[in-house]
C-alpha cells in the first residue's frame, strides 16, 4: 500500500510516521506528554492514560475530570472494552424532576449530572494493562495544571463563545464556581494567556495516589456530593462508591474486507455499524450524488433505532446481534428510495468531547474516547477541586414509555463511540471523532473512504448533520438537496466534527 502525500480537499491535515509509537490527539501538549510516557519505557495504555488526563487540563472546553469514557484496547492479539460510563443517583426520579417545573431533562445545573467514569476508567486501565504506577501517569498533567500553559487560539474561540453562552444562563448561585475556575472576572481566556488550577492539580494527584479511590469513596467524593444536594440535586456519596466501569466484549460487522469493532450500548456505536452493514454490497465512489444521499438514508434509519431502542444494557430489550441481523438489515435497506423520508424506529426481531489514540512498539493500541457532553458540561464546578461536572443526564427522556426513560441507577445513551480496525485478524489501527450524534456518521464516511489509502480517512469526511463541506462541488450540493427536499448549506467550520485516526504498517505507524 502506498502513502500518498497529496491531498485534493479543502480540509488539510498532513500525516505523521514514526517507527516506534504514536499518541494522537487535539491539543500537541497532551500528545507530548503520551510521548514523553512511551520514551520512559511506558506501553501505550500508559500512555492513553497520560495523555487523557492531561487533555482534562489543556482543552477543559470538551472534557474533565468529572466527565464518562469508553476505550478500546489492543492487546497481544485481542480487542478489549471498557465502558466507564455513570449511572443516575439512585434518588432521581422522572416524577422528582417534573415537580421542579421541567418537561424535559435540564441540559445544565445538579439534576443533569450522573457519577463520572473518567477517573475510574484510568485506575482500570492501569490495573489491567499498564506498567507505570498511575501516580506517575497523571503526574505530568498535574503539572500542566500548576504551573499552566498558553491558551491556542481555536481553545480560546471555544472557550469564548461557552462563556458568552453562560453568562447569559448561568444566573443561579451554583453555577459561581464555574466562572471562578474557568473565567477571570467573567471573561475567558484570550489567545496567548497562561490558564492554570492549582486544585486541579491536586486533585489530579490525589487521583493518582490512591487509585482513584478518593473520587468515588474519600474526600473528594464528600465534596462532590455534598455540593451537589446543597443545590438540590440528587448526586450522593453512595451513588459514587457503588460505581463500577463494565469491561465489555467489543461487537463487529464486516464492510469490504475491513472488520469495524464498536463498543455495545449504551454507546450509539451500533448506529454505525447497522448503517455500514445496510451500505456494504453497494458501491459508492466518493463525492457521487446517488452516494451520499443512500449514506444520509442509511444513517437516518440507524438512528431510528438507535435514538428508540439504545439505553443501559441492563434494561434493553434488545440485543446487538438483533440489530445485525442480515435480514433485518435487509429489510431496512430495501426502505431507501431515491427520495428523502422520515424514518419510523424498525422492529428487530429478538433492539463536547476529546479522543485520542496511542501506539507501541510491542503492538499495544488504544482507541480512548471521553467527554463532559455538551462543552464543559453540567456548568458544575466543584469549589476546590478544579472538577467539573458532566451533564450527561440531559439525554434521558421524561418519557415513561420511552426504553431511555429517566430511572434511578440507570446508564444513559451515550454518544461517544471510540472506534478500530482489523483486517484478517490483524490490526490497522484505531480511530474516532468528537462531535456528538454526527460521530455515527463520520464512522460510517471514514470506513467507507478508506480503501488503500488510510492516510485520506480524515480528510475524506465531508458532510455532516445534513450540512456540506464547502469542498464538494455545488451542482452535487443542488442535487442532493433536492433529493433530500429541504437545502443542504455549506458547513460552517469546525461543525463536521475533529477526526483522529492511527494506522498500523509493517514498519510504522500513521497519524
Amino acid at each position: 500500500m502506498n502513502l500518498k502525500v497529496s491531498n485534493p480537499f479543502l480540509s488539510q491535515r498532513h500525516p505523521v510516521v514514526a517507527k516506534h509509537g504514536v499518541v494522537a490527539t487535539t491539543q500537541p501538549l497532551a500528545a507530548t506528554i503520551g510521548l514523553d510516557i512511551l520514551k520512559q519505557g511506558g506501553n501505550a495504555i500508559d500512555a492513553a492514560i497520560a495523555t487523557a488526563a492531561a487533555m482534562t487540563v489543556c482543552e477543559p472546553t470538551a472534557n474533565g475530570i468529572g466527565g464518562d469514557a469508553f476505550v478500546i484496547v489492543y492487546s497481544k492479539g485481542e480487542l478489549y472494552g471498557l465502558n466507564a460510563s455513570g449511572k443516575s443517583p439512585a434518588s432521581i426520579s422522572i416524577d422528582a424532576i417534573k415537580q421542579k417545573g421541567n418537561a424535559t431533562m435540564p441540559q445544565f445545573g445538579v439534576d443533569s449530572i450522573t457519577v463520572p467514569g473518567v477517573p475510574k476508567a484510568w485506575a482500570d486501565l492501569q490495573a489491567r494493562f499498564g506498567t507505570k504506577p498511575l501516580a506517575e501517569l497523571l503526574e505530568p498533567a498535574a503539572n500542566l495544571a500548576q504551573t499552566g500553559y498558553a491558551v491556542s487560539p481555536q481553545l480560546s474561540d471555544m472557550w469564548t463563545r461557552s462563556n458568552k453562552r453562560y453568562q447569559t444562563i448561568f444566573t443561579d448561585k451554583m453555577f459561581e464556581p464555574w466562572f471562578d475556575l474557568f473565567t477571570t472576572n467573567g471573561v475567558a481566556p484570550e489567545v496567548g494567556s497562561v490558564w492554570s488550577s492549582l486544585e486541579m492539580a491536586q486533585t489530579l494527584r490525589t487521583i493518582g495516589a490512591t487509585n482513584a479511590n478518593d473520587f468515588y469513596t474519600g474526600s473528594l467524593a464528600t465534596q462532590i456530593a455534598d455540593f451537589v444536594q446543597a443545590h438540590g440535586g440528587y448526586l450522593s456519596a453512595a451513588d459514587l462508591a457503588n460505581h463500577q466501569n463494565e469491561w465489555v466484549t467489543p461487537i463487529s460487522v464486516n464492510y469490504k474486507g475491513v472488520d469495524v469493532w464498536e463498543l455495545p450500548p449504551n454507546g450509539q456505536g451500533i448506529v454505525a455499524l447497522q448503517a455500514l452493514s445496510m451500505l456494504a454490497n453497494e458501491s459508492h465512489p466518493y463525492g457521487e450524488v446517488e452516494s451520499i444521499h443512500r449514506q444520509i438514508e442509511a444513517i437516518k434509519l440507524s438512528f431510528a433505532d438507535g435514538m428508540t431502542w439504545v439505553t443501559d444494557p441492563a434494561m434493553m430489550t434488545l440485543s446487538p446481534s438483533d440489530f445485525l441481523a442480515a435480514s433485518y438489515m435487509k429489510q431496512r435497506a430495501a426502505l431507501i428510495t431515491d427520495k428523502a423520508q422520515v424514518f419510523p424506529t424498525g422492529l428487530p426481531s429478538s433492539a463536547g468531547t476529546i479522543y485520542l489514540c496511542t501506539a507501541d512498539n510491542d503492538g499495544n493500541m488504544v482507541s480512548y474516547i471521553q467527554s463532559n457532553f455538551y462543552g464543559f458540561g453540567s456548568g458544575i464546578v466543584i469549589p476546590g477541586t478544579g472538577i467539573s461536572m458532566q451533564n450527561r443526564g440531559f439525554s434521558f427522556s421524561l418519557d415513561e414509555t420511552h426504553a431511555n426513560a429517566l430511572a434511578p441507577n440507570k446508564r444513559t445513551y451515550h454518544t461517544i463511540i471510540p472506534g478500530f480496525l482489523t483486517k484478517d485478524g490483524q490490526p490497522l489501527g484505531p480511530f474516532g471523532i468528537m462531535g456528538g450524534y454526527t460521530q455515527p456518521q463520520a464512522h460510517l464516511q471514514v470506513v467507507m473512504h478508506l480503501g488503500d489509502r488510510y492516510n485520506e480517512s480524515a480528510s475524506r469526511t465531508r458532510c455532516a448533520s445534513l450540512a456540506m463541506d464547502a469542498g464538494l462541488d455545488d451542482s452535487c450540493r443542488t442535487t442532493v438537496s433536492t433529493c433530500a427536499l429541504m437545502p443542504m448549506p455549506k458547513a460552517a467550520d469546525g461543525c463536521l466534527g475533529r477526526i483522529i485516526d492511527l494506522w498500523s504498517w509493517s514498519s510504522h505507524f500513521t497519524a
